[in-house]
């Protein structure tokens, strides 16, 4: 990548709002750091952060918590978050994803299959900010356009190079 593109990348900012609960999280701390605009509500669901230039929302779980405090109503509140959000993200952070973390991954898979809900295992604050960043990053307007563009000039080669193509194009001329 050249110079210039890492700068462009560095510069990335944008607004997260997350709930109140998270003001003293190491999560704010980072992205504060990170220059972008944080922004506290008492209105969004309990450990969640929207980045609404993006259009995408995060729940924040622990899962030692979450087995200790009991799952339904830990699934009561993903519920009422994937009713308010339509791009979705639960991130389950634990320190070592064993068997008990794993299986709780499963029962909630198991409890919003269909939904849209996307859960995502993480294992510390930096891989969480970094992972929350990137989604965040490509689905934003002017980056999901590009994306997107992207992907179809490749379709497009992909499809005029391909070898099953061209035997089809010879295939129409020796039929005409």
């Amino acid at each position: 990548m050249t110079e210039s593109g890492e700068q462009e990348q560095s510069r990335w900012v944008t607004t997260v709002i997350m709930s109140t609960a998270l003001q003293n999280h190491e999560i704010s701390t980072v992205l504060q750091r990170q220059q972008h605009r944080v922004r506290y509500s008492e209105s969004v669901e309990t450990g969640s952060l929207i980045f609404s230039l993006s259009g995408v929302a995060f729940m924040l779980a622990d899962t030692q918590d979450l087995l200790a405090t009991g799952e339904e109503e830990f699934f009561k509140r993903i519920q009422k978050f994937i009713n308010i959000h339509r791009n979705s993200f639960l991130v389950l952070s634990a320190a070592l994803h064993g068997p008990e973390e794993w299986n709780v991954m499963f029962r909630i898979q198991r409890r919003f299959l269909g939904s849209n809900l996307r859960i995502i295992p993480v294992h510390n604050t930096a891989e969480t900010v970094k992972l929350m960043l990137t989604i965040a990053k490509i689905t934003s307007k002017p980056r999901v356009d590009d994306i997107r563009y992207k992907m179809e000039v490749t379709k497009a080669q992909i499809i005029e190079n391909s070898p099953v193509w061209k035997m089809l194009q010879e295939y129409q001329l020796h039929c005409n």
